[in-house]
């Protein structure tokens, strides 16, 4: 089950959720046909969980947010970036686990 501390990020809210955010915000570049993301959904979700208040974790599914996909050259899923300050600080590409999710939160 979804986790109601991850904020799902469209294309329209973007700019609201994650760039004028004054937490860091984790956010998970996904698609309902990609297998690593539906492993990666669960962490992400327990990570929203363990952190509510210090981080913001928001989910984008890339067929339904072509634009914000784009303008960050997502190529490949599941991607994570961490934006601070409405700019992009850290990224990884496939399927990872808690613990480097974390490290490039609190990088």
């Amino acid at each position: 089950m979804a986790s109601k501390n991850v904020i799902e990020v469209t294309d329209q809210n973007f700019e609201t959720e994650v760039a004028q955010s004054a937490l860091p915000v984790l956010v998970d570049f996904s698609a309902t046909w990609c297998g690593p993301c539906k492993m990666l959904s669960p962490i992400v979700d327990k990570l929203a969980d363990e952190t509510v208040g210090k981080y913001k974790i928001c989910k984008i599914d890339i067929d339904d947010s072509p634009a914000i996909t784009s303008r960050f050259g997502v190529r490949g899923v599941p991607t994570v970036l961490v934006f601070k300050g409405g700019a992009v600080k850290g990224q990884h590409v496939g399927l990872t686990n808690k613990e480097r999710l974390v490290q490039l939160l609190e990088a």
